[in-house]
């Protein structure tokens, strides 16, 4: 039987990083996913300048791989008002989560077993038993929204309130790009008209990602149809999708029940329900909370209890805990169709747009990375 220090159920920006920073330290880590990389991922795709300094991603990343500078936003309400947002030097770079989770798992220095689902977790003694074929002393739940270390961890877990979404990404043709309005430095993000939701529209080189959120999954191929018939209404598209729009779903931060620490388990990124409240934004969130993680586990010594990988929770609690915005107070205080239309005027005033939508609620600007630099350990 195989054995190691530490398994991480999952191999995207959760796991990567959370591996990296356990090997960086001295700790024996495999990865294991149900896919084989490069594996396709339904994500929009843009990551921020913190992002890639609490990862250390150099410039060698842009080479032979899509890093689309951001320098604006296009907001508004989809058929109001739209602002736009500009800036004199890039604040996001959008990605192909294709390529970066491949790089990022390859960099991250653990072993990697691919094409290999969780199909087993036995607990012996104070070890695990994955799959019947490794011995770990600790788990790392990152395998997302249906994460099957987090149905372990939670069997009792019946209902949760997510994010439904649906998106589809591909490669214009020549005939496309030419009929597609939508510049690769200014994404554009258009709130539904009951702001529950939102849809967006990234152009990253050649590429072009269409998708729509929305807090309830009600008639959502519905409100994507709509959408997609207002891009092309607006003539930021002058085409039809070349494919059918692919769903998945997430959780938002502080909106699920789920235990995310036990004896020698942590849950991180989406199976923890850590995407950002008002974007749904999760990549940083996913890659903050494996680092964090990480800094847990190394901590610990060796020692996986349940108490002692509770700081794991205060670190969460610290980083991400005094996040609830001014709609979410506001809107328990107003009625919905107060809220709705008091958001409206707001999405439409260029000051709202600029330093709530964009800066606070879709690039964090005012919150520097993450600053952790795991230190060699022995266990």
């Amino acid at each position: 039987m195989d054995a190691c220090e530490c398994v991480i159920v999952g191999g995207g920006p959760a796991g990567s990083a959370c591996a990296w920073a356990l090997q960086r330290a001295g700790v024996d880590t495999v990865i294991l996913d149900k896919n084989a990389f490069p594996r396709d991922k339904i994500c929009g795709g843009w990551i921020t300048p913190q992002v890639l300094q609490e990862l250390e991603i150099g410039s060698d990343y842009a080479n032979n791989r899509v890093f689309q500078p951001i320098r604006g936003f296009r907001t508004g309400c989809i058929d109001g008002r739209v602002t736009e947002t500009h800036y004199g030097e890039p604040v996001s770079y959008g990605i192909r989560r294709r390529e970066f989770d491949e790089y990022l798992v390859r960099r991250s220095g653990a072993r990697l077993v691919e094409q290999q689902p969780l199909r087993s977790l036995e607990r012996v003694d104070d070890a695990w038993i994955v799959n019947g074929e490794i011995r770990a002393r600790a788990i790392v739940g990152a395998g997302g929204h249906f994460c099957p270390v987090a149905r372990h961890l939670n069997p009792e877990l019946k209902s949760e309130i997510i994010v439904a979404a649906q998106e589809a990404e591909f490669e214009m043709s020549s005939a496309q790009r030419e009929a597609c309005a939508v510049r690769g430095d200014v994404p554009e993000l258009y709130f539904c008209r009951d702001l529950r939701g939102y849809g967006w529209c990234f152009r990253k080189g050649d590429f072009l990602n269409i998708g729509l959120g929305r807090l309830d999954s009600h008639r959502l191929g519905e409100h994507v149809a709509e959408f997609i018939a207002f891009l092309r209404r607006t003539e930021r598209i002058g085409f039809d999708l070349p494919r059918k729009p692919l769903g998945h779903a997430y959780l938002l931060y502080g909106k699920t029940q789920r235990s995310f620490v036990a004896d020698g388990v942590v849950l991180i990124g989406d199976a923890a329900g850590l995407a950002y409240t008002q974007s749904g934004e999760g990549i940083r969130p996913a890659v903050e909370s494996g680092l964090l993680a990480a800094k847990a586990l190394i901590e610990a010594k060796g020692d996986y209890s349940r108490a002692k990988l509770g700081t794991y929770r205060e670190f969460l609690r610290t980083r991400f805990g005094a996040q609830q915005e001014w709609s979410t107070r506001i809107g328990t205080k107003l009625p919905p169709t107060l809220m709705s239309a008091l958001g409206r005027l707001l999405l439409a005033t260029p000051w709202f747009s600029r330093q709530v939508v964009v800066e606070k609620w879709f690039l964090h600007a005012d919150e520097p990375a993450l600053e952790f630099s795991p230190e060699p350990v022995a266990v």
